[in-house]
Order: C-alpha cells, then structure tokens, then sequence
C-alpha cells in the first residue's frame, strides 16, 4: 500500500487529491488453485480455502470481519496481503420506480468504473430477472463519438477481482431483498476484448459451480469488433453469448460510429462472429444505436439485412442515449419502427429496446462523464464540427481519411482515435 498524487473524479476539493493507493490484489481474482496454494504455503489446511471461497462467493463478504469461520490471526494476515473488495466505495442512483439502479465504483487507485443494475418484475411466461452490466476497463480506447465513454479516454484494464467484485456487489445489494442476480453482461466501461486474458478469467468464475456459479450461457460478452480477440472466443469455445456493437452495416457510415472499423472492416467483423455462431451453436447478438439521420435510413436498413441474411443472429435496436458533445439525437420511435419492419422482411430476429434510467446518466460512462467535468468550448465545437462532416461524408458513401490508431499489443489502442476528439481536459481519468 503506497500513498501518492493522482487523479481523481470523485468529490474531491480539486482535479486531483492525495489518495491511498491500495495495490493489494483482490482475493475474487485468486482462482481455487491459487487460494489452495497460499493457504498450504501459509501452514494451513486446504479447507482453510473452502471457507474462505464460501465467505467470497455465497456470503459476497466485502470486509475482513466477514471471513468467518476463519481464525482471528489468519483474517489479520489475508488482510495485509489481500483485499476482500476492491470497490472502496460506491455511490447508487436510482431510476424507472427502482427498476434502474446505476453505480460509480472507486477503486483502490481512485480511478472510478460503473455498472448498472436492472430489474425485470415477472410477467407471463418469464421469470423475474435482475440483470448487471458491468465495465471491464476504466474509460475505453475505441472512441465511438455517440458514447459518452468515449469522451473519457482509456484508463487502464480492470484487473480480474476489480471486474467480478462489481457483481458481488450487485448480488450483494439484491440479497439484501432475498433477490437473486441471474444475468451479467459486458457492456459498460472499456473494450472487452482488449482485456480479454482478465475478461475469461472472470468470466470462468462466474460459470464455476464452486465459485460464483452463475453459468456461461447467462453471461453475455459485448465486442466493437476485435477480430482476433472473437478468434480467440471461438477457440476458447465459452457458452456465453457474444454481443457485436454494430451501428451501421456499411464501411463509410462504421468508420465514423465505430472509429476499430478501420482496423476491421465490418465485413471481417460479422465474417468472425458467423464462425463463432457455427462452432458454438449459440445466437450472435448485434447492437445498433439508433442515430436520427445518420444511420437509420432505409439505405442502412437493407444493407444490414443484406449483411446478415440467414445468420444464426438476432439484433437489438436501442435508441441513441443523450451524449453530450455531440450533434446527434437518438432517431424518432416511428422511424425505429420503420427500420425493424424493413430489417425483419428479410427474415432477421428484431428487438427495439427502450432505453432506461436517461434521468441518472444510466449509459456507459455518462455518470463518469459527468464527474469529470465540461471540456472547453472550443473542443466541443471543434468535435461537433467534425462528427457533422464525418458523417455527412459517410451519407454519401466516401470514406474520409481517419487516423486511427493502432493496437499496442493485444489489449490497449495507441491513444483516442480522431473522432472521439481531442483528449479531454485535466481531471478526467485518462472508453
């Protein structure tokens, strides 16, 4: 545990306070292996671990005090070597009568991450469900310019136990009611499968009977389209479901929503993610925001069809969550509408979400975003500028040069891509 200057998006006085940086790793990253290895080398017996596991993962202990039946002087030392949780705190908003509850977790540096609970009461033929979504890297390097973040920059990867301890939270805070979590979703903060070697590791947690216990097939990864990290998915052979962020269906239009585009065209995209459907059996789940004017025109509509006519696929329409910073607005319901008929003429499964909890900031990054502060004016204009040409240019089928940048290994992008804009002003935590 070390002390030092960093910044930090919480209510402190200025852009950056005095922090205690707790490097501790988390005891829900420790996979049973590991635990049962520290224990021996400890002096203990091997059901030492047991316990320990059914404090973590059935009891959702989140304080050295918890770690009962463990001795007293063993509590002392986990607790010098390890953290029981890695959220330091968490501010909850609410929205939708409840059904909504957004979190801002700090972690241990100070760099702040959130997830989103959301309750789905039962009704014919289903089941009450309580649904986490949950970030994977704090802020994200892929820069699409209708996310607010994207206006954050990228952070740093969550480590494995800074992931999972956002659904032991979650289980936490519904087991206070006598509810139970049944679904988890990668679809907040960051990119990932530009984390992907912590992203498996919780992901096998969550499906270990003897760990969290959850189950693959109701955990759902989200990609921008990391070709080689849903190759790598497809090798690996999970159950869970793999979600495509899509958003337009035609390389000019893509390059501008989804800057990675450039990378991988959006053919290579669902080309990898048909092959993951065929070696896995399982429904590929594509997500497009819908844009007023930019990408809901019947023009986009049939050439998503034409892209993923007779694919093992269903896709999710979602109107455009305000961002600010931008000169977008999500597209009128009736034009939503218009576009699932066109799409599902050509056979396709269509669902159009409703966008909850818009009154809290419940979108990716949109509470962050808020704690960060305003960029300067003239970022702001200089970005909206930017975005309208972009995506004029993209209506009319050219691909404007755009400077993209390259991956850096297999888990970061080499700085924001152009039209994410600028970086954004000091005391922010720089997806």
């Amino acid at each position: 545990m070390i002390t030092s200057a960093v910044p930090r998006d919480s209510a402190a006085s200025g852009p950056t306070a005095v922090v205690t940086v707790d490097d501790r790793p988390g005891l829900s990253g420790l996979d049973p292996e590991r635990l049962t290895a520290w224990f021996l080398a400890a002096g203990h017996p091997a059901y030492r671990a047991r316990q320990l596991a059914d404090a973590i993962w059935r009891r959702h202990a989140d304080d050295v005090t918890q770690l009962r039946p463990l001795p007293e002087d063993l509590r002392g030392r986990l607790d010098r070597e390890f953290r029981v949780d890695t959220l330091v705190s968490t501010e909850v908003r609410a929205a939708d009568g409840g059904l909504t509850e957004k979190a801002l977790h700090v972690l241990g540096d100070g760099s702040l991450v959130e997830s989103v609970l959301m309750h789905y009461p039962a009704r014919a033929g289903r089941r009450e469900r309580h649904t986490v979504c949950i970030s994977s890297q704090v802020g994200c390097a892929v820069g699409c310019p209708f996310c607010a973040t994207g206006e954050l920059g990228f952070g740093r990867d969550l480590t494995t136990a800074e992931i999972l301890d956002q659904v032991r939270w979650a289980a936490r805070h519904l087991a206070a009611d006598g509810r139970r979590l049944t679904n988890v979703v990668f679809m907040g903060e960051g990119e990932p499968l530009l984390n992907l070697d912590r992203v498996l590791e919780a992901v096998s947690a969550l499906a270990d009977p003897l760990r969290f216990g959850l189950g693959a097939r109701h955990v759902t990864v989200s990609t921008s389209g990391v070709v080689p990290g849903i190759r790598r998915l497809t090798a690996v052979g999970p159950q869970f479901t793999l979600a495509i962020s899509l958003h337009a269906a035609r390389d000019p239009l893509r390059d501008v929503l989804v800057p990675l585009n450039r990378r991988w065209p959006v053919s290579e995209v669902v080309a990898a993610a048909r092959d993951h459907a065929r070696a896995t059996g399982r429904r590929i789940s594509y997500e497009y925001t819908m844009i007023g004017g930019v990408n809901d025109t019947e023009a986009d509509a049939i050439a998503l069809a034409e892209l993923l006519r007779g694919d093992l696929a269903h896709i999710n329409l979602i109107p455009m969550n305000p961002v600010a910073h931008t000169p977008w607005t999500a597209s009128p319901m009736p034009a939503i509408e218009a576009f699932a008929d066109r799409v599902r003429a050509a056979g396709l499964s269509v669902t159009i979400r409703r966008n909850r909890g818009q009154e809290i900031g419940a979108a990716c990054g949109q509470l962050a975003a808020e704690h960060a502060g305003e960029p300067p004016p003239e970022v702001v204009a200089r970005r909206r500028e930017r975005l309208v040409a972009d995506s004029a240019a993209a209506l009319r089928g050219e691909r404007r040069p755009v400077a993209v940048a390259e991956l850096r290994g297999a888990h970061t992008l080499a700085g924001p891509p152009v039209l994410a804009g600028p970086p954004a002003p000091a005391g922010e935590r720089s997806p």
